[in-house]
């Protein structure tokens, strides 16, 4: 009990603090730029949120990620701490592709939008395609990326079916795609409850998949390639 309403408490504060400086930041047109404010203040805002719920996590498969280029990360997503954790761990502060619904939450969703995540509305598939195309271009421009192709949280911890959307994203970004699943962050904080228990997380990272020359006929077997890497993934802790 005392540790989840400490951590609503920090969430709240952080939010205001970190989110508000990104905001003020887009307000007086600061660049962004590699390491600036926007980079500072989603690392240190996801930081003090694992340090706030007692988690540590811990990377493993690092040495995947290849060196001096762009990749989009394609994770599972069992909690909201798989977003804290991949942000605060993964290298270069990647852009995520995240839901509209987020951007209802005060501070945080003008936050995302302002820091350069790309938001997707599910509902409306046309504006859908168009943000993955304009995710693309900040990819190929050198900014790495983050989607979840369940497109929610699972509910039992089990991967959910995986959308065509963020392999469209990938091929047409034709840069690396890297597994990766989110080991622990279930026990942590289950989709339809604020509180937290403290946990311990592995990012594990798989080989990089080539997506260079594929097209959109090839959506298909990516997602299923894709698929099977994270779920070995995941067989590892088993």
């Amino acid at each position: 009990m005392i540790r989840a309403l400490w951590y609503l408490a920090v969430l709240t504060v952080g939010t205001f603090w970190w989110g508000g400086r990104v905001v003020f930041a887009s307000l007086l047109r600061i660049p962004h730029r590699p390491n600036g404010v926007y980079d500072q203040a989603s690392g240190r805002w996801s930081q003090l949120q694992l340090s706030a719920a007692g988690v540590k996590v811990t990377v493993t498969g690092a040495e995947n990620i290849p060196k001096d280029q762009p990749v989009v990360f394609v994770s599972n997503h069992q909690s909201w701490f798989d977003i804290i954790s991949l942000a605060a761990n993964l290298p270069g502060y990647p852009r995520f592709v995240y839901k509209k619904e987020m951007d209802r939450i005060p501070i945080l969703g003008q936050a995302l939008k302002r820091a350069g995540h790309i938001l997707i509305d599910r509902q409306n598939r046309q504006q859908a395609f168009s943000a993955y195309d304009e995710a693309a271009t900040v990819i190929r421009d050198g900014m790495s990326a983050v989607v979840f192709p369940e497109g929610t949280r699972s509910r039992t911890g089990e991967m959910l079916s995986f959308k065509k959307g963020p392999f469209v994203l990938a091929i047409a970004s034709q840069v690396p795609m890297i597994p990766v699943y989110c080991a622990g962050t279930f026990d942590i904080m289950p989709k339809g409850t604020l509180w937290v228990r403290p946990h311990p997380v592995t990012l594990r990272l798989g080989q990089p998949i080539e997506t260079k020359g594929l097209t959109y006929d090839d959506r298909e077997a990516l997602l299923l390639q894709t698929r099977a890497a994270i779920e070995a993934l995941r067989d590892k802790g088993d």
